[in-house]
C-alpha cells in the first residue's frame, strides 16, 4: 500500500520522517483499517493487503500537505488516528457511536501528551497541541460527508485499489484532477477540476460502500 505515497508526493517531509517512529504511531501501524475483517476467511476480504492505520494517516499528512504547505494541518492529518484501538471502529457500536465514528479520538491529545518524542517535537517547533489534536478544525482534513476531504480521499482511494476497483493509474487520474476551491460554505474544499473524474471518483466511493455495509463485512 505504501506505493500510494508516490502519488499523494513526490517527497517526505522531514517531520514525518522525525514522527512515524514515535511509539504512538508505530501502535496504530499493528491496527488495520478494514476493522480486522482481513483475519477472517471470508472471499471478499482473504487477499487484502495489509492496510495500517499509520499508512492511512502518513497519507492523510501526505495529502494535507501537498495541497496547503502548511505543516500544522499535516500534522493534525498524521495524528487523527492515533488513538484508535484494536479493530478500529468496530468499538463504535459498543460506544453507540457507529453513525459519527468519532469515539475512536476521544483519547487522542492524551496520546499525543504521553508520547515523549512527539511532545518534544512540538515543544521545540513552537506547536500547540491544540493545532493538532484536533484534525475536525480544518476543512482541507475532514469535513462533513459527502463533502470531499484529505482523510475520506485517502481511504476511498487506498481502499478501490485494495479491493482492486481501480489501478494504480486510474487513482493517479482522479488525484490530480482535484485542487483547491472555496465550497457553497465559503471554506476551503479539495474539489475537482472536471465531472469526469469527479464521476469516477464517486463511482469508487460508491463500490467501496457497498463492500462497507456488505453482508460478509457485518459479520466480520
Amino acid at each position: 500500500m505504501n506505493c500510494l505515497y508516490a502519488i499523494y508526493h513526490d517527497e517526505f517531509p522531514e517531520f514525518i520522517k522525525q514522527l512515524e517512529n514515535s511509539a504512538a504511531l508505530q501502535r496504530i501501524d499493528h491496527i488495520d483499517m478494514n476493522c480486522g475483517v482481513n483475519y477472517t476467511s471470508y472471499p471478499l476480504f482473504r487477499d487484502l493487503q495489509p492496510y495500517s492505520r499509520l499508512q492511512h494517516s502518513i497519507g492523510v499528512a501526505l495529502i494535507i500537505y501537498h495541497f496547503t504547505h502548511d505543516t500544522v494541518q499535516s500534522l493534525a492529518g498524521l495524528m487523527h488516528d492515533i488513538s484508535t484501538p484494536a479493530f478500529s471502529h468496530t468499538i463504535d457500536f459498543m460506544n453507540g457511536d457507529y453513525l459519527k465514528q468519532e469515539s475512536t479520538e476521544e483519547n487522542t491529545r492524551i496520546c499525543i501528551e504521553n508520547d515523549a518524542c512527539i511532545s518534544q517535537y512540538l515543544s521545540t517547533n513552537k506547536i500547540s497541541i491544540e493545532d493538532v489534536c484536533n484534525y475536525h478544525i480544518y476543512p482541507i482534513a475532514d469535513n462533513p460527508s459527502p463533502q470531499l476531504s484529505a482523510d475520506r480521499l485517502e481511504y476511498t482511494l487506498s481502499n478501490a485499489l485494495n479491493y482492486h476497483f481501480a489501478s494504480k493509474k486510474e487513482i493517479a487520474e482522479i488525484y490530480t484532477d482535484i485542487t483547491i476551491g472555496i465550497n457553497e460554505k465559503c471554506e476551503e474544499e479539495l474539489l475537482f477540476m472536471h465531472s469526469e473524474q469527479a464521476e469516477c471518483f464517486a463511482y469508487l466511493a460508491l463500490r467501496c460502500g457497498k463492500v462497507y455495509v456488505s453482508q460478509q463485512d457485518r459479520f466480520a
